[in-house]
Formats: structure tokens, C-alpha cells, sequence
């Protein structure tokens, strides 16, 4: 699963800190997002989503095999 959760951040100036306080994750769970090394819940997804007022397939997409 891709994502474009780091140039969101970029848009709206956000550090990871920031963007895990407010979904109520870590810091480390956002960078592993970001990095396609750990793949949200549902929930998790949409509370990102939500945070840049996006829905859910502007963030997240799937790959060819997912």
C-alpha cells in the first residue's frame, strides 16, 4: 500500500510528532507508515485522513498485487 502521508505533512507543515498526537499513535508508527513498513488500520487510516481533511483513497493506494 502507497501513500502520500509525508507530503500532506509538507503542505500544512506538520512533523510526524505532530501527526501521531493527533491520530494517538507514535512518532515511530507514523515513520513506519510513511515508510510502507507498517500498514494502518482502517481506523488508523481514517483518522489520518481526517487530520488533512482528505478522504481515506487520497492518502492511501493500492499497489499492483496488494
Amino acid at each position: 500500500m502507497k501513500n502520500n502521508i509525508r507530503v500532506e505533512r509538507a503542505i500544512v507543515r506538520m512533523t510526524q510528532q505532530q501527526l501521531a498526537e493527533a491520530v494517538g499513535v507514535s512518532r515511530q508508527t507514523i515513520n513506519a507508515i510513511e515508510s510502507c513498513k507498517y500498514v494502518p488500520s482502517a481506523v488508523l487510516a481514517m483518522k489520518i485522513a481526517r487530520t488533512f481533511e482528505k478522504p481515506v483513497e487520497s492518502i492511501f493506494s493500492l499497489e499492483e498485487g496488494d
